[in-house]
């Protein structure tokens, strides 16, 4: 059942009058919320793919998952899965078969793939960073990548633009690619929310890069969403910091700014690590977030933009 456990009651021009933060979920949900639109919330963590359907029930979907973290929906209903520790992203069919949509670049495996955003024609954009150990890189380059097709694979933005790339968000449109750059193993390093303009065949205009956010010397940005009104949905920032590393400047919690980058609201979760959001609900008013283990949910006065 639902955890109907008040933590905070929040009150601003994004949530609901008198919104509470709720525990949606206490089953290990650390990264990659996910609605499917069919009543179902998706998320990893302990090495499992999850489900959380409406009645408030959390069951394992996928068991060893390679370790999965990012996940979407394509428009046929597929789950489209980052597997970082099988370095590589795959797919999910009806029939519960896995297809291997990328693996490696120029005969090289990927570092571990983090997070993932699609366009309107269904062109694949996923991050490929590597936090932790770095002993079995085969590349140099912490990049993003577009998948056109299994196995055409592009690598869009590379190290002269990000540094160490985790979520990734494709507007409405297909204007812009959004990338939270966060390299926060090494003080001094990019803390930073990009925003890339896009061509018609899929490519990251370089030149276009804009700073929409820095989060300084705290935990920068990670998984990423829109609203219907164009106001950005950002996971970051920590409630202790991490030395020397990471300061507690920024705290944990949700960043909702303007597509100019202000802050409209802050909502704050109480347990580290804050990593990702997504929107769901019936009417797609739920917010839901992963954070130290645990899916919260906050409703919110505007829906979720929703999938290209």
């Amino acid at each position: 059942m639902l955890f109907l456990i008040a933590v905070l009651s929040i009150a601003g021009v994004i949530t609901e009058d008198g919104a509470k933060l709720l525990k949606a979920s206490e089953a290990g949900g650390s990264e990659g919320p996910v609605w499917d639109g069919k009543g179902n919330l998706y998320f990893t963590g302990k090495g499992h793919i999850f489900k959380l359907d409406s009645s408030g029930q959390t069951q394992v979907f996928r068991e060893a998952s390679g370790g999965a973290n990012g996940l979407f929906f394509d428009k046929q209903g597929r789950l489209i899965a980052c597997e970082a520790a099988n370095r590589r992203v795959t797919r999910t069919e009806a029939d519960g078969t896995i297809t291997v949509l990328a693996d490696s670049f120029e005969g090289k495996k990927f570092n571990s793939p983090n997070d993932l955003t699609m366009d309107s024609k269904g062109r694949i954009y996923f991050s490929d960073p590597r936090y932790g150990n770095r002993d079995n890189m085969e590349m140099s380059v912490e990049g993003v990548y577009r998948i056109d097709a299994p196995g055409k694979v592009t690598r869009v933005l590379g190290r002269d633009l990000v540094d160490r790339p985790n979520g990734l968000l494709v507007s409405p449109g297909d204007r812009f690619l959004y990338v939270a750059d966060n390299n926060n193993n090494n003080p001094g390093a990019p803390r930073k929310l990009w925003r890339f303009k896009l061509g018609a065949d899929g490519s990251v205009q370089s030149k276009s890069r804009k700073l929409i956010y820095d989060w300084g010397d705290g935990r920068g940005p990670d998984g990423t969403e829109m609203d219907a009104k164009g106001r950005l949905f950002v996971a970051g920032g920590l409630n202790k910091p991490h030395p020397p590393h990471e300061t507690d400047n920024k705290k944990g919690g949700v960043y909702v700014l303007s597509p100019q980058g202000k802050v409209l609201e802050f909502i704050p979760v109480p347990l580290d690590e804050v990593t990702n959001v997504a929107f769901g609900g019936a009417d797609m008013r739920t917010l839901y977030v992963s954070a130290g283990g645990t899916i919260w949910s906050i409703r919110v006065k505007t829906p979720g933009n929703g999938p290209n």
